[in-house]
């Protein structure tokens, strides 16, 4: 597995790409790197992200998850730059519940690319965030996007 650090706003990130697709983007700072084309490109376009430059990524991507968790993410893909959805409202596609959206959310292992802190509780609520510093990261992307909070 290959891996990359880079420093964000959000704080240190790190991208693991296996058989050149991303399959985990996480907060922290790995020791050492291994800069393939792909690993380099996502540095790129997440840098792009954070200057305001970048509203859609374009990279390959093989989250690991059960299918339901696929499901999930995918509509998590779709939710616009700078637009939020709920959880009870991607339940509602699913025909599942928001309890269930919202463990999905959770487990989504390439957050940012994957744009799981568009994902907000009823009435618009900030809820829970599993990356950087929870929900303050959570508040920090959106407010990156211009989503008024």
């Amino acid at each position: 597995m290959e891996y990359l650090s880079l420093q964000s706003p959000t704080g240190p990130l790190t991208v693991f790409e296996e058989a050149e697709k991303i399959i985990v983007v996480e907060w922290g700072q790995a020791k050492g790197s291994n800069e393939t084309p792909l690993l380099l490109e996502a540095k790129n376009q997440l840098a792009d992200y954070f200057a305001g430059e970048r509203q859609v990524f374009d990279l390959p991507l093989k989250p690991e998850g059960t299918d339901f968790q696929q499901a999930v993410w995918q509509q998590m893909l779709e939710i616009p730059y700078g637009q939020t959805k709920t959880y009870g409202a991607l339940a509602k596609n699913l025909k599942s519940a928001a309890r269930a959206v919202g463990g999905a959310c959770g487990k989504n292992p390439i957050p940012i690319i994957i744009p799981c802190h568009r994902v907000m509780g009823a009435n618009g609520k900030l809820t829970g965030f599993s990356g950087g510093e929870g929900v303050a990261t959570k508040e920090a992307l959106l407010r990156l996007e211009s989503f008024a909070t």
